[in-house]
């Protein structure tokens, strides 16, 4: 049950997005219009919009703010309706990247997204070239917890599906992208905190990299972050301890 975190790259990033609030704010916004108007306005018949105001909550989003973008996206009175599109590439060292974007003009996306690639040492590929490398499920980090033997009941209880306890006392958990919310909540219900809840994209294999590669990477996916079109960035890079604690933020 003990290891690595492999998720230390989320949360290093996670950290990063957050200096970034008025992009972020406006990332989580186009979620919550999209899942709405695919979905529907009713929460509770819709995963997504669930997991994505749930999202926009824990960034401490206004709740008007929310319920603006859910009649957006209800109403669907737009005249530029966004379109998802998913890009696969790879970046410097043959790392794998998934890059989900909303946008309203594909032409232009396509060109950010493969300027930002070929810049940074990748390169776009074709459509299926990465994706089967990777599946969606829900991921929950808690720093550390004084009663893991608890906080693991309650999470398989709950729906969780595979649970891992760090070498540095941080917990990991995956559960089905349905039930995460479920399990968040029952974890918080609990008493403890969750520091990380979002559905990624989990790749099958991860690989490390040289160090000009990784520091290449890191600013790739930066980059790519900060591209508006750009919703979410998914890799199978590995950033090892030492990587991610020498490279500045």
């Amino acid at each position: 049950m003990a290891g690595h975190s492999k998720w230390a790259n989320i949360q290093h990033r996670k950290g990063r997005q957050d200096k970034k609030r008025g992009k972020l704010f406006t990332k989580l916004i186009r979620e919550i219009t999209v899942a709405a108007r695919i979905g529907g306005a009713e929460v509770s018949s819709n995963p997504r919009l669930r997991a994505a105001i749930d999202n926009a909550k824990s960034q401490s989003m206004p709740k008007d703010n929310i319920e603006r973008a859910i009649a957006k996206g209800a109403g669907d009175d737009d005249g530029n309706v966004l379109e998802e599109v998913l890009y696969e590439g790879y970046g410097p060292g043959g790392v794998a990247i998934l890059i989900e974007c909303m946008t309203d003009n594909k032409n232009r996306t396509v060109a950010e997204v493969r300027h930002a690639l070929t810049k940074h040492g990748g390169n776009l590929g074709t459509e299926g070239s990465v994706a089967y490398l990777f599946e969606q499920i829900g991921y929950i980090s808690i720093n550390k917890s004084n009663d893991p033997d608890n906080l693991m009941e309650v999470a398989i209880e709950s729906g969780a599906e595979d649970i891992e306890i760090n070498n540095d006392g941080s917990i990991e958990i995956e559960t089905d992208p349905q039930n995460l919310i479920d399990v968040k909540e029952s974890i918080i219900e609990a008493g403890i905190d969750v520091d990380i809840n979002q559905l990624i994209m989990k790749a099958s294999t991860e690989v490390s990299v040289e160090r000009k590669h990784a520091e290449s990477m890191m600013k790739l996916l930066d980059t790519l972050d900060d591209l508006d079109d750009v919703q979410k960035v998914h890799s199978n890079i590995e950033f090892s301890d030492e990587i991610l604690s020498t490279i500045g933020d």
